[in-house]
């Protein structure tokens, strides 16, 4: 879809599974080069290698753990040494933990913190320094959520990250745009990931968050990385310190649609 896309590369953190996954199979479309990063599932990032290639594109795997200092770094050079370039760096790993806030430790709440936050400021600083020393232009693309905007109680770390992750995006946006390097977002909504899948086959369970979104339905990984795609491409070659949310209107109030309240 998008012609400027074919032959570059991208770094997914994160890319093995989910909304990464499905990021690294549209990309593959596009016919880029893909650097597949994971952390401890090495089966599921075999898995979306393979359908990459069957897209068209061109893999490696990476393993590292992108909250780790140098890690970030490695994956550049594997992108670098394997496809003689790195375009695009998507800060995509996540996790979160489900917990009333004064039963948190503070070593779960690091671990959330220092996977979303700091996993994204340390790739955003290694693309950008590649992409300085390089005088290349570059795109960062990071994956935040509905929760950067909407209140989640007993996922505290979660939100605490992703709000965390947007004035982190407008403020490197801003710091580097007149390098040509743009920095954006995606911010999915209720998506139905593997991580998802047993809890939305429940008709209940899927029932009770759909009436939380607008459209009436949860989204699909493959509506998360067309959005990405975009961003990817120069399409979106005037846009940057952006949040683009995919999620079927769930930030706009729902309890008011109809005229309710």
């Amino acid at each position: 879809m998008y012609k400027d896309l074919e032959g570059k590369t991208a770094v997914i953190t994160g890319g093995n599974s989910g909304i990464g996954a499905a990021i690294a199979e549209r990309l593959g479309k596009e016919h880029m080069n893909i650097v597949i990063n994971y952390r401890k599932n090495l089966d599921s990032a075999k898995t979306t290698a393979e359908i990459v290639k069957q897209n068209g594109g061109k893999v490696i795997i990476k393993q590292g753990d992108i909250s780790q200092d140098g890690i970030a770094d490695e994956l550049i050079d594997a992108a670098v040494k394997e496809f003689g370039e790195m375009d695009i760096f998507f800060n995509n790993a996540g996790m979160e933990t489900q917990k009333p806030t004064h039963e948190v430790s503070l070593d779960e709440w690091n671990r959330v913190i220092s996977v979303n936050l700091n996993g994204t400021f340390l790739g955003t600083k290694a693309a950008i320094n590649y992409w300085i020393k390089n005088n290349k232009q570059g795109n960062v693309i990071n994956t935040s959520s509905v929760h950067q905007q909407i209140p989640w109680p007993t996922f505290a770390s979660y939100a605490a990250s992703k709000g965390g992750i947007k004035l982190f995006t407008e403020t490197t946006a801003m710091e580097y745009a007149k390098k040509n390097i743009r920095i954006n977002q995606i911010c999915p909504g209720a998506i139905n990931t593997p991580i998802n899948a047993e809890k939305f086959s429940d008709p209940a369970a899927y029932a009770e968050t759909a009436s939380m979104v607008p459209m009436g339905r949860i989204g699909k990984p493959e509506e998360v990385s067309a959005g990405a795609a975009w961003l990817a491409s120069d399409e979106s070659s005037y846009v940057t310190g952006q949040s683009l949310f995919i999620d079927g209107g769930m930030v706009l109030y729902p309890a008011f649609q109809d005229g309710k309240g």
